[in-house]
C-alpha cells in the first residue's frame, strides 16, 4: 500500500484522509489486571499491530482497568478491524504469556468499546486527555 503525508493528510492509492479515533476498551468486568508486566507486553503488542496495520499512534494510555487510545488508521480498512485485531491479538498473546489472566478472567477483554471521531474538540486537547489519564 502506498502512504503518503499531504499538509496533515495522509494518502494511499484511493484516498486523502485525517481520520482520528479515540479509542477505548476495558477487561471483562473492568477488572484492574493491566498493570505492571502485563501493562508493558500490552503496549508492545499494541505499537506492534499498529506498526503492521500501518496505523498511527498519536497517543496511548494504558490504565489498570482500561486501555485509551488516540489513533489514525486508513477508511478503506476500517477501525473496526483495526479494534479487532488489537483486542484479539493482545488476549491470545496475554493469556499465553500471564496464565493466570485465564484463571482470573473467562474472556481477558469485553465484547464492547467506545470510539469517537476526534474533531468536536482540538485534537491537542484530546491528546492532552489521553496522556494524562494517570494524573485525573
Amino acid at each position: 500500500m502506498f502512504l503518503m503525508k499531504l499538509n496533515g493528510y495522509k494518502s494511499n492509492n484511493n484516498v486523502v484522509y485525517s481520520n482520528k479515533f479515540h479509542i477505548v476498551w476495558t477487561p471483562k468486568y473492568r477488572r484492574p489486571v493491566l498493570q505492571n508486566d502485563i501493562a508493558v507486553r500490552l503496549e508492545e503488542i499494541i505499537r506492534q499491530t499498529c506498526d503492521e496495520l500501518k496505523v498511527e499512534i498519536i497517543a496511548m494510555e494504558i490504565m489498570p482497568d482500561h486501555v485509551h487510545l488516540l489513533l489514525e488508521c486508513d477508511p478503506q480498512f476500517g477501525m473496526h478491524r483495526v479494534v479487532k485485531r488489537l483486542k484479539g491479538r493482545s488476549s491470545r498473546f496475554l493469556r499465553q504469556e500471564f496464565p493466570y489472566l485465564k484463571m482470573k478472567l473467562p474472556t481477558l477483554w469485553t465484547n464492547s468499546y467506545f470510539s469517537s471521531t476526534v474533531g468536536g474538540a482540538p485534537l491537542s486537547v484530546i491528546k492532552q486527555y489521553v496522556e494524562n489519564q494517570k494524573n485525573v
